[in-house]
């Protein structure tokens, strides 16, 4: 007689480490392997990659989908492709999803949508950054008008959080369809060269109804929206650099809008003066130069963190920190288009100053502008309406600002460039900044343009009122004799002096009349 064979229960402890080892294979081991072999980290991976060691408390783990249509019902995995939950960076709160695409190809469904609200809300709730590691291939097209239901009930809460919460966007895969638009609405996108795309349709879809023929990476990789199209912040070399992006970039921000951004003391010397910066500045005033020099030289162990470094180069923006302080930088640059405002440049520069706004970060503008960029591409194109938006922007922030000028500032672009009459609370000019209505060969020419049709020697008569022009207008000292500049500096002297207006502006008070909101010309 054969022993009889008891299967001995599993204990519920056992039960529950079962549940959670379902939980965290995703869609199975072949398919995450699939997923490394195409030069990308698991969902779980980047996680544990991104946040402080040991900190991750995930939320959701055994959630599933509920439709029943097409056979799902015999397709169920713990998470239904999106891992969600919290932990920390740098000792600080964050909350995060990770969408995996092993399970349905990272898609949206109903439930998928409903955890990322979930952390969404906490986020609202408790101050505190959210962070999406995107990589879905779109909407669950089995749950039809559901999963578009969760899309939109994530856009919702992008909305509602904008300008409570930091919100930064990871695109480490596909992000196609009604998807793109929640980063859209988020402050930062970081994106991967070679495995990430966004767009709204895909190739084929283009190909048959306007019957153009275009790569993914030709519509929407990592460099297009990085150089052309202005929708993404950086441009990742692989999804570690790209988390470690994420984690600098927080680090310059506060948890959220009640906060002020991590002083992060340093031994670099705030009275440090570079004689250097006094001959910066090219003799000529056609001449160009890196803007960066400047900045790389005063700012805290020389670190300057740059964003959307490949758009509209004629402006810089990024953050530093200035004796320990957080500070936004938008600054004019000499070294293409001579610095000029044109439409991709003032929208890139309104965006950044209205997020350092939102986020109690001062503001340092560094002003070497020779005015609009002319031409009949930049007028139909709406220059008026986009450069109001660098004007309304700066105009409405509250937060610290100080301006230095360093040569041209020339204008209208004068105006917009965080000039004294919008509110900066500290103004700078170097010797050699030119404050105008326009540069002296144009204001001649029109000065003039009867005499120097009519005299003899016109040439001469012309450079002669250009000279005269150039010693009477083109210095700052006009506008300091009116107040518009608070001091003449010395180049060399621009470290302290900025941090001394730091400190003295940690603690300003300012306010915009009582609204329900105003109406940026968008």
């Amino acid at each position: 007689m054969k022993p009889k064979i008891t299967h001995q229960p599993m204990s519920k402890i056992d039960i529950l480490r079962n549940k959670s080892r379902l939980a965290e294979e995703g869609g199975g081991g072949a398919r995450l392997e699939k997923q490394k072999l195409a030069g990308k980290m698991t969902a779980r991976e980047r996680i544990e990659f991104f946040l402080d060691e040991n900190s991750f408390e995930e939320f959701d783990k055994f959630v599933v989908h509920r439709s029943t249509d097409f056979n799902l019902e015999e397709q169920k995995y713990f998470g239904d492709g999106v891992i969600t939950g919290h932990g920390l960076v740098g000792g600080r709160e964050v909350f995060i999803f990770a969408q995996d695409f092993t399970v349905f190809g990272g898609s949206l469904s109903e439930t998928h949508a409903q955890k990322i609200c979930k952390v969404m809300d906490f986020a609202m709730k408790t101050g505190a950054p959210v962070v999406g590691l995107n990589d879905s291939g779109g909407a669950r097209i089995q749950e039809g008008v559901l999963s578009l239901g969760g899309y939109a009930d994530i856009f919702l809460r992008n909305t509602l959080a904008s300008g409570v919460v930091p919100q930064i966007s990871c695109i480490l895969g596909p992000c196609a369809g009604g998807a793109v638009y929640s980063p859209a609405i988020t402050d930062f996108n970081v994106m991967v060269k070679d495995t990430s795309y966004m767009f709204i349709t895909g190739p084929e879809v283009i190909k048959t109804v306007t019957h153009e023929e275009v790569t993914k990476e030709e519509l929407g990789g990592a460099m297009t929206h990085n150089a052309k199209s202005g929708v993404a912040h950086f441009a990742a070399d692989s999804d570690e650099h790209a988390l470690r992006l994420t984690r600098e970039l927080l680090s310059f921000c506060p948890s959220n809008n009640m906060e002020k951004p991590p002083f992060v003391p340093t031994n670099d010397i705030d009275s440090r003066i570079e004689e250097k910066l006094n001959s910066i500045i090219p003799e000529l005033s056609t001449q160009p130069y890196d803007i960066r020099d400047i900045i790389h030289i005063i700012t805290d162990e020389n670190h300057f963190f740059e964003i959307q470094e490949h758009y509209a180069a004629n402006i810089v923006i990024g953050f530093a920190r200035l004796g320990g302080f957080s500070v936004g930088i938008v600054a004019n640059q000499p070294a293409f288009l001579a610095g000029v405002l044109d439409i991709d440049a003032s929208v890139k520069a309104a965006r950044f100053v209205r997020f350092c706004d939102c986020f109690n970060i001062p503001l340092i503008t560094f002003e070497d502008v020779p005015g609009f960029l002319p031409g009949v591409n930049q007028e139909h194109g709406g220059i008026i309406r986009h450069g109001a938006k660098l004007l309304y922007a700066f105009a409405e922030a509250t937060v610290p600002k100080i301006t230095v000028i360093t040569r041209k500032a020339y204008g209208g672009a004068y105006c917009v460039m965080a000039s004294k009459h919008i509110r900066t609370d500290i103004n700078f000019a170097y010797p050699t900044a030119e404050i105008a209505v326009m540069g002296a060969e144009g204001a001649v020419g029109i000065l003039y343009r009867k005499e120097i049709s009519q005299a003899q020697g016109a040439e001469q008569f012309r450079k002669e009122r250009v000279a005269e022009f150039e010693e009477k207008f083109a210095n700052p000292y006009i506008a300091a004799e009116r107040g518009f500049i608070d001091e003449v500096i010395e180049p060399s002297q621009t470290r302290p002096k900025l941090i001394r207006a730091l400190r003295l502006l940690q603690n300003k008070r300012d306010n915009n009349p009582p609204k329900k909101h105003g109406n940026i010309p968008l």
